[in-house]
């Protein structure tokens, strides 16, 4: 009799291991996407000067794209001013030149200690325009995030065709699947109401 209930307990534990899912693909996907909205909202304008503005812009050094960061050190100044003092300062133009082409709307001052960057104050149009700006990142990451949770809808569907998984835990599979996309739409939420905050004010 023992024997038997040993049996059926083991039994029962191998099932219950075959039902376990793996949520930590889908765990990475968010937080990558995550990632990828914090840096692209870091780089959306707002009144106040920031280094992370000038992370898209690349320089043309010796024919190969390199970051400003890579070149120079980037400090704030002022409230709407940062300091770039170039590694080599033979590099300030061409600094200047990619920051120009970048079409931010700074201004871009060479001095003999290197580049001074100036953010303007920002007109109540340009200041909607960012807003809508960060509206438009904030949906294109909701978008990524259901890409993610249809990848592993699809997944768990399949595994319920094959018969590996029964009905009542597909249901609950999924429902924790939702879980972690409500959670990454309420951060994206969270991410967009603090920026529009910022840029609007």
């Amino acid at each position: 009799m023992f024997f038997k209930e040993y049996a059926i307990i083991d039994s029962y534990n191998i099932n219950q291991t075959t039902m376990s899912y793996d949520f930590n693909p889908l765990k990475k996907q968010l937080a990558n996407t995550e990632d990828w909205l914090k840096k692209e909202f870091s780089q959306i304008r707002t009144g106040q000067a920031s280094p992370q503005v000038l992370d898209s812009v690349k320089v043309e050094i010796y024919g190969a794209p390199m970051s400003i960061k890579e070149l120079a050190s980037v400090v704030i100044e002022g409230a709407r001013t940062l300091r770039i003092s170039p590694w080599e300062k033979s590099q300030a133009k061409d600094i200047e030149k990619a920051i120009t082409v970048a079409n931010l709307g700074l201004s871009v001052v060479v001095d003999d200690q290197g580049l001074r960057v100036i953010f303007p104050e920002l007109t109540s149009d340009r200041r909607k325009e960012f807003a809508k700006m960060a509206k438009d990142k904030s949906e294109e990451a909701k978008k990524q995030v259901r890409g993610h949770r249809d990848v592993v809808i699809k997944d768990l569907q399949e595994k319920e065709k094959t018969g590996g998984y029964g009905k009542d835990e597909i249901f609950r599979l999924k429902n924790e699947t939702q879980k972690m996309v409500d959670e990454a739409n309420k951060k994206i939420d969270g991410y967009y109401e603090k920026k529009e905050k910022e840029v609007l004010s």
